[in-house]
């Protein structure tokens, strides 16, 4: 794993940077992706620094947005990559263009993609590393750095609930609450929903089929979103909502898309998931993590997977 001095020192030699996150973004992604790229401009002012992706922000786009990056701006450009595990989820695939990639990620290190890269999946957010970096590094840390660096580690530790929050993680939120960035703001941008949104939060409630392990699962279809005027990525903030059944213990969100397969959406509350995920096109966090699914038997397959781990896991715990 490179340090943040070798990384830094990268960073000083190009006069083009580029940075992605991953598909389908949340908090964290576009947090830590804007948060780097702000701090990048404001010390280097004579290099060009853009944010790539897919115009696919979404409800998110009050966190950033991003640039328009063109084929050509990556000849002899630095490209970094923030809280994306694995290529398949890395969002623009012009990535790879550059003359050099750089990986800054907190989830398990499985594709070791990256010419350079630094890699701590302790960290509960890539925005916290990123935070860390900039400190490390000299940087300062502004109003409008600090901004999508706090959205970011709100989302990625549910507002400071997840298992992976640690005294550090505080500190840094501090660091982050003292430049004046208005915390009150983004909460409410992360946790409103809208009335649509939460109709659909109550459907998936009314679908959700929980198996005697704890293991639940709940389909939502094109139909579903279609009736509610619901996008493919405001169907998201479905995702947590049978977390807060005490009687689900692991489950699974699939969203239907337009082609007829399937969004796969793991959440668990104990039982490790990430290795599941990573057996269908996808990957993340230990109890957090998403994939894909090509028809209702992967989904059958994949919900089977779930009932299983949770069963051992619950059975190995309760001796």
């Amino acid at each position: 794993m490179s340090t943040f001095d070798e990384i830094y020192k990268k960073i000083e030699e190009y006069p083009t940077i580029i940075l992605h996150r991953h598909t389908n973004p949340d908090p964290d992604a576009i947090g830590s992706q804007a948060g780097l790229a702000r701090a990048l401009k404001a010390k280097f002012p004579n290099k060009k620094i853009l944010c790539a992706g897919e115009n696919d922000e979404g409800d998110l786009a009050w966190i950033n947005t991003m640039d328009d990056v063109k084929e050509s701006d990556y000849q002899g450009a630095l490209v970094i990559t923030t809280d994306t595990a694995n290529t398949p989820r890395i969002s623009n695939k012009n990535y790879d263009k550059g003359d050099l990639l750089i990986k800054i990620d907190h989830h398990p290190n499985v594709d070791d993609y990256a010419d350079m890269s630094y890699v701590d999946p302790d960290a509960p957010a890539a925005s916290q590393i990123v935070v860390d970096f900039l400190n490390a590094e000299g940087f300062e840390i502004t109003k409008e750095v600090a901004y999508p660096l706090y959205a970011g580690i709100v989302g990625d530790t549910g507002r400071f609930m997840y298992p992976e929050t640690s005294a550090h993680t505080f500190e840094v939120a501090k660091q982050l609450a003292e430049t004046g960035i208005d915390l009150t703001e983004i909460a409410r941008n992360i946790s409103d929903v809208t009335f649509a949104q939460a109709k659909l939060q109550a459907l998936v409630l009314d679908y959700m089929k929980i198996d005697p392990s704890g293991a639940a699962y709940a389909i939502l279809t094109q139909k579903d979103m279609k009736d509610l005027g619901i996008s493919q990525d405001q169907a998201d903030v479905t995702v947590s909502t049978p977390g807060r059944i005490k009687d689900i213990k692991a489950w699974n969100v699939f969203v239907e898309k337009p082609d007829g397969t399937f969004r796969v959406h793991y959440r668990s509350k104990a039982p490790v998931i990430n290795q599941l995920a990573a057996k269908h096109n996808g990957g993340g966090h230990a109890l957090a993590s998403g994939a894909n699914a090509a028809d209702m038997d992967e989904v059958k397959q994949i919900f089977d997977e779930v009932v299983e781990v949770t069963k051992k896991y619950y059975e190995n715990h309760e001796k």
